[in-house]
């Protein structure tokens, strides 16, 4: 379950060792954008250490790679799967290859190092055109995929156009990546609304992504995380009515019935799917659950 995943830079350590403090469901140490050229090495060998010496239970742990269009994701690689992080990130990817080639060389290094093949997952950023467009071929591209993740402030630079908190320009996007996700039996994940201050906006573009069948977003700043928690976890309401779903089917079983309904609507596949997702995640968050 990933509601929330907070970015850290990689070459922050007062932010890093309180990652799993703050309330997301995972973090991403983040190699790429975050962190200088010149400061690669060095932010490699924190991230390796963290992995080393620190945990964070109940949070996931992502590490965002950097592309394969540059000199420095062979040694980000050989320095982090060893460590076996639950998930690497690769970015800018754009077709199936670019799994296929990170998915070639995480499996020699695993082999390596006696790590049973396919431990490492991968939750591939989506943040060109091409990416988007072959969203689906990238999502089946590997047993080790787990998600994708759309990357809007790239994409729009991609597009020549402007980034907006509406978020139109990004619609197809979106709606690109939820099909190509759920059609290839994985999870889709929204990109972070990135003006901090403005918590209004923040809620109403979370809001959003779930109407739109996304699992989670991403956040970039602590103080997003219990917003977009909430927003991506069942309420009360929604967990007594799915339980009423359930009560609703086995009444109908015992009485013979081959049609039952609830406050006046049938209960078709749909509604016990929905109602069947909402009991699962309230079970998988305890007493975490909102009012």
């Amino acid at each position: 379950m990933r509601r929330t995943m907070l970015f850290l830079p990689g070459n922050n350590p007062n932010m890093i060792v309180n990652g799993g403090l703050l309330g997301s469901d995972s973090i991403i140490l983040d190699l790429e954008d975050a962190v200088s050229p010149d400061n690669k090495d060095a932010a490699r060998n924190l991230v390796a250490q963290t992995l080393k010496s620190l945990k964070f239970p109940g949070c996931e742990v992502i590490v965002r790679l950097n592309g394969l269009d540059t000199p420095y994701w062979k040694d980000d690689l050989k320095k982090i799967i060893p460590l076996k992080p639950d998930v690497v990130m690769p970015t800018k990817v754009s077709g199936k290859e670019y799994i296929e080639t990170l998915d070639a060389a995480m499996t020699e290094i695993e082999e390596e190092n006696g790590i049973p093949v396919g431990t490492v997952k991968i939750l591939a950023l989506i943040e060109t055109a091409a990416g988007v467009e072959h969203a689906y071929d990238i999502a089946c591209a590997s047993k080790r995929m787990t998600g994708v993740f759309l990357g809007a402030e790239d994409l729009t630079a991609d597009l020549r156009c402007a980034r907006t908190k509406e978020g139109g320009e990004i619609a197809y996007a979106r709606g690109r990546l939820v099909c190509a996700a759920r059609a290839a039996g994985i999870d889709a994940y929204d990109c972070p609304f990135t003006d901090v201050e403005d918590t209004e906006g923040l809620e109403k573009d979370t809001r959003l992504a779930k109407s739109l069948g996304f699992s989670g977003k991403a956040a970039i700043n602590p103080r997003q995380v219990d917003c977009i928690n909430q927003v991506f976890s069942p309420t009360a309401a929604e967990i007594e009515y799915a339980k009423e779903v359930f009560k609703a089917i086995e009444e109908g079983k015992k009485q013979g019935k081959g049609a039952v309904s609830l406050r006046g609507k049938m209960i078709d596949a749909p509604i016990v799917s929905r109602a069947a997702t909402v009991l699962d995640m309230a079970e998988k968050l305890g007493g975490g659950i909102p009012e």
